[in-house]
């Protein structure tokens, strides 16, 4: 395809229709003029005429037919974490760029596969961690960078929801189900963002459910090499939390709904000081078309993406050593 400036709009097919889909990512797809909705993909046929009666675009049963269709220049793959890895390398096989639900992959392995394929074919490959285009997070690097808080000496992130039913997909160990993998990983990833990607796992707890064979909770304890840490929590197990605080040589900030503002959220920004407490109202910012934008202009301005590549792969590897090394306590 020929993009320009005002060229056409990058043409998206979805692999399955799943509640994040029908609930944030395509309805910020109808926000984006860069992108189109052409085929929605479902094993269920009366499923896939149902999103694409709400989203435009040509309902289709089947994964494999969608990716055959000429009319689609990119895949968004809204499938579990556990069938990333197969269809998103059908996809990139059959040419289509590649924008997955998070974690890109269930394992550090299939990851570094899916990166290699991309790279050997020149299309883009993201995933869909919606928070890390969220304006709130470049304001608390700038405070950090200012030395509002002083030298950054650790890093905290808390996200947690409810009990899941019982049918729930993440719930489902051969879908890749798990808390890490489900909430467990924006921790990681808001990490990697604010104390850079030369982290460590020193040690992680994960509750499980034995019946199920999935982690329902758990605790890590990450570290640079200069002795700063990162403390992370994440479960299915309690009260809504998304949250993470920096601690600083001269003071703190924490900001509230981390990971899941809605488009119309004002973040509160707290920074904590000896003698001084101060509240930032931050600018609204609508992160899942953010992120949507940043990836049709991947796609369309050809932009080297091993930085991001490579940061993702140091993700995945430290989602693996929290999970490999971790101490398994019963649920």
């Amino acid at each position: 395809m020929h993009w320009t400036a005002d060229g056409p709009a990058l043409r998206v097919g979805v692999l399955g229709c799943a509640g994040i889909a029908w609930r944030n990512t395509l309805p910020a797809v109808l926000r984006v003029p860069e992108v189109r909705l052409t085929a929605l993909a479902s094993r269920d046929p009366a499923k896939a005429r149902t999103f694409a009666d709400r989203f435009g675009g040509t309902p289709v049963e089947g994964y494999d037919r969608l990716l055959t269709r000429d009319d689609v220049d990119a895949v968004y793959v809204a499938l579990p974490t556990g069938l990333h890895h197969h269809w998103a390398r059908r996809a990139l096989l059959a040419g289509k760029h590649v924008w997955a639900e998070k974690p890109l992959a269930a394992t550090a392995e299939q990851a570094e596969d899916l990166v290699r394929l991309a790279r050997a074919n020149g299309l883009v490959l993201r995933d869909n961690f919606m928070f890390l285009h969220h304006s709130q997070h470049a304001v608390v690097a700038r405070v950090i960078a200012e030395g509002r808080i002083g030298e950054p000496r650790s890093f905290s992130s808390a996200f947690g929801i409810p009990p899941r039913p019982d049918d729930d997909v993440r719930l489902n160990a051969e879908l890749g189900g798990g808390a890490l993998l489900d909430v467990g990983v924006y921790t990681v990833r808001a990490a990697q963002l604010l104390l850079g990607d030369a982290l460590t796992v020193a040690g992680s707890v994960l509750r499980v459910d034995r019946a199920r064979g999935v982690d329902l909770a758990g605790s890590a304890l990450l570290h640079t090499p200069d002795g700063r840490t990162a403390a992370l929590t994440f479960g299915f197990d309690r009260a809504y939390r998304s949250t993470y605080a920096v601690w600083g040589s001269e003071g703190r900030l924490s900001l509230d709904r981390a990971f899941t503002p809605p488009a119309t959220h004002r973040p509160l920004l707290r920074i904590e000081r000896q003698d001084h407490h101060e509240e930032l109202s931050l600018a609204p910012d609508d992160q899942f078309a953010r992120l949507v934008r940043a990836f049709a202009a991947a796609v369309r301005e050809k932009r080297d993406d091993r930085p991001y590549e490579e940061s993702l792969l140091r993700h995945a590897a430290l989602t693996d050593s929290i999970r490999e090394g971790a101490r398994l306590v019963a649920g």
